[in-house]
């Protein structure tokens, strides 16, 4: 009879016995035996490349871009090879290579130097920057996958002669652009885009021929966008474009061991055209020739990792890096993209005024006009008669559109007589209600208010709810709207598409499903809550928001089914977001917003840091940037019990990164227990 093995456990409190280390004196490669390591660690003083020296059994596997293991102050990290020399620069022994972890070379010079230039331009490490380049090693996704292709694919075959441009036939600039991809230029370009629902004209289209015109020159792609839901609609059109083995999906949720084989089949030459979320920002495609950033306006481009950048401008710095096209694209324009067009940075491709007319849908702002004489509450009314009628009149072609700005059901209470909002008692948190029939709790701290909820002002019990989510929302329209479908989207219940039949669809702002025949209508609530953000990009924040729902409804005659009614704000002429939307024009009033801040000094034109963490440590690094030269914007404050606050602006141009990198690695060096956190460029900006 066979025998078995058991497994034994060790004892409680023994010592796991590590992997013994290679000696020290092992003979180096005969060629080359100076390996340039860059070592994964947080650490910002030892951001820097150290030398080792190549055993000779490794010659063959440690090349440039490789994982290796090395000993650095008695301890085993991970790094990356990114050279090889004959000779060393320190004089000293130095440590050898101790083992290679993978031969596949996955990072290439190409994104060596472009997180270069990240880590630069966010005063951040290298590390941190090729953490987010580099996908961990799945060893199974490595031998599963087919070797390096050693021609790379070749062009996908050109479009014929007399093909119709399709979704670029409304942009002047757009068959120029086009025949520069095609011809292997690189161009740079800030794109407008129109709210088609017309077949083959919307984005994603767009950006499939864009993406055609690349490939048919030889030369890849990489499309950055927002989420997984614009995911599959730019794979969509992108396959249909250039054909499915041509093109791969690579995003953060595909789980380990999916990411690392589209990593791989991009940096081994079997596709070239990475289509993702942030995480397709690095993919390393061959002979890149086209990288496009969807709605950079949007805070899911912003990375929440150190050193925090943006995605706009990492492809910025990867298209400068690898000589490739840039194409910057949204239904609204940020600020930041206004300043390349005003710099010369990128040139600005926008349709056409008519193509806009007949485009864009018909906005209406409640209350204005002769609006008031007819329902003396459509300017105050949270959904007024003129948004009842269109929804109502919208509901009998197709699906409707609500969108309401805050997810939950009732997220705050005050007074009923004099207004007053209602805080905890015990950490002074908004109250609200969670869900129909039950008692109201604090919304920071969860709990129920100690005492009998009553006004602190006046004492009155009576309690009215000031905002309103999309739960409440959606069961007030149902019972509006009795027998008719009503579907929330919004926090983690986000629904990617509806059917094209008569419903009510409720959602917050980007959790909007699409619907593939547009809606009939749209009613944008609680306008007011956008444009009082307390953010520097309240207004162009609030444009986006109100675009991205309206482009979604089916374009219609002026006072026919299909209108846009906009809820809760003032009359057009008052507020430039909400004229802005009126005329379908983002353009114009990024430009109005990039205007005010030159003259005010403020981001984009200068950049700033914001500093967050610990009382002392916040301090200690704000006042080491002032003396550098930095200006403070408004000192540092308390934003909790034990968090501290602090917003410089830039003092000498260009400084601003250097300088951060360089108060990190002093503070690193002297092993500060005060941990600070620096986000140079923050989306909500200077306060």
């Amino acid at each position: 009879m066979e025998e078995q093995l058991t497994l034994v456990p060790p004892p409680a409190g023994a010592r796991r016995r590590r992997r013994p280390s290679p000696p020290a004196d092992r003979a180096p490669a005969d060629r080359d035996p100076v390996a340039q390591v860059v070592i994964d660690t947080p650490l910002p003083h030892l951001d820097r490349v150290f030398e080792y020296v190549v055993p000779h059994d490794l010659a063959d596997a440690a090349q440039p871009g490789v994982r290796v293991r090395v000993r650095m102050a008695g301890r085993q990290h991970d790094g990356f090879v990114v050279a090889r020399a004959a000779e060393a620069d320190h004089p000293g022994r130095l440590s050898p290579v101790l083992r290679v972890v993978g031969a596949e070379p996955v990072l290439t010079a190409d994104v060596l130097a472009a997180a270069r230039a990240v880590a630069d331009h966010y005063g951040g490490t290298l590390a941190d920057v090729l953490r987010l380049a580099v996908p961990p090693r799945h060893a199974r996704a490595e031998s599963a996958e087919p070797p390096p292709a050693e021609e790379p694919a070749g062009p996908a075959a050109p479009p014929s002669a007399g093909q119709p441009l399709g979704a670029w036939s409304a942009f002047p600039a757009g068959p120029a652009l086009l025949r520069r991809l095609a011809a292997g230029e690189s161009p740079v370009a800030a794109w407008t885009a129109l709210p088609a629902q017309t077949p083959g004209t919307d984005w994603p289209d767009a950006v499939a021929e864009a993406v055609a015109a690349t490939r048919s020159g030889g030369r890849g792609a990489v499309v950055v966008v927002p989420d997984r839901r614009d995911v599959d609609r730019v794979l969509a059109a992108v396959s249909a474009a250039v054909g499915e083995q041509d093109c791969v999906a690579l995003t953060a949720d595909l789980g380990p061991e999916a990411r690392y084989r589209a990593f791989l089949r991009l940096l081994r030459g079997h596709t070239r055209v990475a289509v993702g979320t942030r995480a397709a920002a690095w993919a390393p495609v061959r002979d890149l020739g086209l990288l496009v950033c969807w709605d950079d306006g949007d805070d899911l481009h912003q990375e929440p990792r150190a050193p925090y950048p943006h995605v706009r401008e990492v492809l910025r710095l990867r298209a400068v890096q690898e000589g490739a096209g840039l194409l910057v694209g949204g239904l609204a324009r940020s600020v930041p993209l206004q300043a390349w067009v005003a710099t010369g940075l990128a040139a600005d491709v926008v349709p056409g005024r008519s193509a806009v007319r007949a485009a864009a849908p018909s906005v209406l702002v409640a209350g204005e006009g002769r609006q008031e004489d007819r329902d003396p509450a459509a300017r105050t009314a949270r959904i007024p008669s003129l948004a009842w009628r269109a929804l109502r009149d919208g509901l009998e072609e197709g699906p409707v559109l609500v969108q309401v700005s805050r997810q939950g059901y009732v997220v705050a209470l005050a007074c009923q007589e004099c207004r007053t909002p209602v805080r905890c008692p015990r950490c002074a948190g908004p109250v609200g209600v969670p869900a129909t029939g039950t008692t109201p709790v604090c919304r920071w701290c969860g709990l129920p208010p100690a005492e009998e909820t009553r006004c602190r002002a006046c004492g009155s019990g009576r309690l009215r709810a000031i905002g309103v989510g999309e739960r409440r929302t959606a069961e007030e329209l149902g019972r509006a709207f009795p027998g008719v479908r009503v579907l929330t989207s919004g926090g983690a219940s986000v629904v990617a598409t509806v059917e094209d039949t008569p419903m009510v669809v409720v959602a917050t702002p980007g959790a909007e499903p699409w619907a593939p025949g547009g809606y009939r209508a749209a009613a944008l609530l609680d306008g007011w809550q956008l444009l009082d953000r307390a953010s520097l990009d309240a207004a162009v924040e609030a444009l986006r928001r109100w675009s991205a729902a309206a482009a979604m409804v089916r374009p219609a005659p002026r006072e026919g089914p299909g209108r846009v009614v906009l809820c809760g704000v003032p009359p057009h002429a008052q507020v430039p977001a909400v004229e802005a939307l009126v005329r379908w024009d983002p353009v114009w009033l990024a430009a109005r917003e990039l205007a005010d801040r030159v003259e005010l000094g403020l981001p984009p034109v200068r950049r700033h840091v914001l500093l967050r963490g610990a009382p002392a440590g916040v301090k200690e690094f704000a006042d080491r940037l002032e003396e550098l030269g930095h200006v403070p914007l408004g000192g540092v404050r308390a934003t909790g019990p034990e968090e501290f606050v602090a917003v410089l602006g830039e003092g000498r141009a260009g400084s601003l990164p250097a300088d951060v990198r360089a108060v990190r690695a002093a503070l690193s060096a002297r092993r500060s227990d005060d941990q600070v956190r620096a986000v140079l460029d923050p989306l909500e900006g200077p306060r």
